[in-house]
């Protein structure tokens, strides 16, 4: 993988899901909006090599704290999701749209039960409606993430990654 790239992409991820860009359209309020940093998150872990994926995983992890409020719920609940992810996906192969979709909605439940949990646990409170948001935002992820997932496909030579292929013949 290119990590220049890598970083180039992740940078612009981040900044497009921590800017206002995506209140535009909203599904419910204005609380909600997909994860896009989830999205590349399962797409790394899916598409690279294990050390590969779980490097990007705590990067993307250590992105979405960054823009977020508190620092470390993300990079432990990204990291470890991305790692298992990447280990699983001889399992669970993700190349139909509905297959990306119904895998992203689980892992944005996962990822942030995970995360409002770390964050009782470090600061003692979590956000009044973070319950109530966290369903919506993970459908609205499951929506557009196959589509968002598409177009990190079309890119992912420029990224240097090589097609992961299931079966006997391939070497991982």
């Amino acid at each position: 993988m290119h990590w220049i790239r890598f970083s180039i992409i992740l940078l612009l991820v981040t900044l497009l899901n921590a800017g206002n860009l995506l209140n535009t359209i909203p599904l419910i309020d204005s609380n909600t909006r997909p994860d896009l940093l989830l999205v590349l998150l399962l797409f790394f872990a899916s598409n690279c090599k294990t050390l590969e994926a779980i490097i990007a995983s705590f990067a993307i992890g250590f992105a979405a704290d960054i823009s977020g409020v508190e620092m470390g719920p993300h990079i432990i609940a990204f990291g470890l999701l991305g790692s298992a992810i990447s280990q699983m996906r001889r399992v669970v192969v993700m190349k139909r749209m509905i297959h990306q979709g119904s895998v992203i909605f689980v892992t944005a439940l996962l990822a942030g039960v995970m995360v409002q949990l770390l964050t009782l646990v470090k600061t003692g409170s979590t956000p009044p409606n973070a319950y109530k948001v966290l369903p919506v935002t993970a459908l609205y992820s499951a929506i557009l993430g196959p589509i968002v997932w598409s177009v990190f496909s079309v890119m992912s030579g420029w990224l240097g990654i090589r097609k992961y292929r299931v079966g006997r013949m391939s070497r991982r």
